[in-house]
């Protein structure tokens, strides 16, 4: 895929550098000089999945976190977090002018144009230019895509405009789009997702082209549409469908899902993929990994772990979780000391193997891994039931023992609903710690949970209107056809 990338960025800057003052100006030049041969139409596609991660506060690297993981109880900004857009969404004090969240609706719309361009051309190429069937495979991850970036985005703002098509002219009636209503977006997205199923199965892929969506990452991020959604019966149909048929299962150890030596592996789903050389963007929560008063580890305190939220203390000792996600000593590997640090600090993402520049690192960001899915089916089967039954509990339970903790049903064989419930959801939290879940989860439970969960952890600004963010200011300013969410009028 790194190779495809470079031929496109190479091929793109060529077009402008070379464009000839007399042409006649259009809006959309580059696409259409584009897309003449089959590699090419595979780099476009390979193009779009780059907007995930391409820089250093690309969506899928630093931009969730300081972005929206500080709106959580597990975190917020750090004694060297200056910036104060990311300080007021640690306290909840942020509003519609908020950088942050214009970066988030910007480059999800970049994204889902990246898309849109890729489905119309690769679907206008002549049948003598591509094989039919990489078309349709191309066109198919597009559409996963563009499904991914939508079910962001309906979840942080709620209903926002949907454009499917490419934009054709800088016209007011081209760029002005009305927001669709939040059942419409995931109509939407369902529907881009229902096609993306029909591609190949994971292992079905070649090297060249490991880390591209799947059947199953379609399926996933199905089941994990419609548990948004409560449509229980669906959300346990798509889970079971990727337990029993797609090859999946857990690392043997919890530490094997962030080794840059296992990428891609049995339990990845669907991952940013990082490659931290050669000029390329490495995982920035590599440095929020590493504590920055080690000498020679180099990392950063702009983020910090929210002490008052019990994040870490809600670990047992011997979670075999605590240890990989979190470090409280380290050797520098420039004198050769013991540090002990003053309190435990996020570490799941550091990189052994650029120990002096983290920035560098290679290790992927899960999007969505097996151990997701199988608590997907767990809390879907639950709600579904009205009660746990034997196959919840094995899903639950089989996330626990690898943590090599007690299994649920051993201590609790006779939760009810509601316990059953929250004890997924502090599974999820445990599992899932800096993997971009927090937020959705305390905002899908909604407001009520949300606040009160935030209060407790100390976060004393949380309200009702935080399980949403603001429409942004500078696209309501741009687009007369945008209203602000109603959470957030008059704020």
């Amino acid at each position: 895929m790194k190779r495809i990338y470079l031929f496109l960025l190479l091929l793109v800057s060529m077009q402008w550098a070379c464009s000839k003052l007399d042409e006649v100006p259009q809006s959309f030049v580059v696409a259409d000089q584009f897309y003449r041969n089959e590699g090419e139409a595979t780099a476009a596609v390979t193009a779009v999945y780059r907007k995930l991660y391409e820089s250093g506060q690309s969506i899928y690297n630093s931009l969730f976190q300081i972005g929206v993981e500080m709106a959580t109880d597990d975190y917020e900004a750090g004694p060297r977090a200056r910036n104060a857009h990311v300080r007021a969404i640690s306290g909840l004090t942020h509003d519609a002018s908020n950088d942050r969240m214009q970066e988030l609706w910007r480059q999800s719309y970049s994204a889902i144009n990246a898309s849109n361009v890729a489905i119309d051309k690769i679907g206008a190429m002549d049948a003598g230019r591509i094989n039919e069937t990489v078309r349709q495979r191309l066109i198919n991850e597009a559409k996963f895509l563009r499904a991914l970036h939508y079910f962001n985005l309906v979840r942080w703002f709620g209903g926002v405009p949907i454009v499917i098509k490419e934009t054709p002219s800088l016209s007011e009636d081209a760029l002005y789009v009305a927001k669709a209503t939040e059942d419409e977006v995931y109509n939407q997205i369902i529907e881009d997702l229902k096609s993306a199923e029909q591609l190949p199965a994971w292992k079905s892929y070649g090297a060249a082209d490991i880390g591209r969506a799947t059947s199953g990452a379609a399926k996933s991020l199905l089941a994990k549409v419609y548990l948004t959604k409560k449509d229980w019966p669906n959300a346990v149909q798509k889970s079971k469908e990727v337990i029993d048929s797609e090859g999946y299962d857990l690392f043997p150890e919890f530490a094997d899902v962030f080794a840059v030596a296992k990428k891609n592996g049995i339990e990845h789903i669907f991952s940013a993929q990082f490659l931290g050389n050669a000029g390329y963007q490495g995982n920035s929560l590599a440095s929020r990994s590493a504590p920055a008063d080690i000498p020679g580890i180099n990392g950063d305190y702009a983020d910090a772990l929210h002490w008052e939220g019990n994040l870490y203390q809600s670990f047992t000792a011997n979670d075999a979780r605590r240890q990989v996600t979190f470090v409280s000593q380290m050797v520098s590997p420039v004198d050769g000391k013991l540090y002990t640090l003053t309190r435990p600090q996020f570490h799941k993402y550091y990189d052994e193997a650029v120990v002096g520049n983290q920035s560098q690192s290679s290790k992927n960001l899960p999007i969505i891994r097996y151990a997701e899915v199988l608590l997907i089916y767990a809390e879907a089967l639950n709600e579904q039931n009205g009660a746990p039954n034997t196959q919840a509990y094995w899903a639950i339970d089989k996330v626990r023992a690898r943590a090599r903790i007690a299994t649920l049903q051993s201590v609790a064989p006779s939760l009810n609903q509601a316990q059953f419930r929250d004890s997924v959801f502090q599974e999820r939290r445990k599992e899932l710690v800096f993997e971009y879940q927090r937020w959705f989860d305390l905002s899908r439970r909604g407001a009520e949970y949300y606040v009160s969960t935030l209060k407790a952890a100390g976060k004393t600004q949380a309200a009702p209107r935080h399980i949403h963010f603001p429409t942004p200011q500078r696209e309501l300013d741009l687009n007369p056809k945008l209203k602000q969410h109603p959470d957030w009028i008059n704020y």
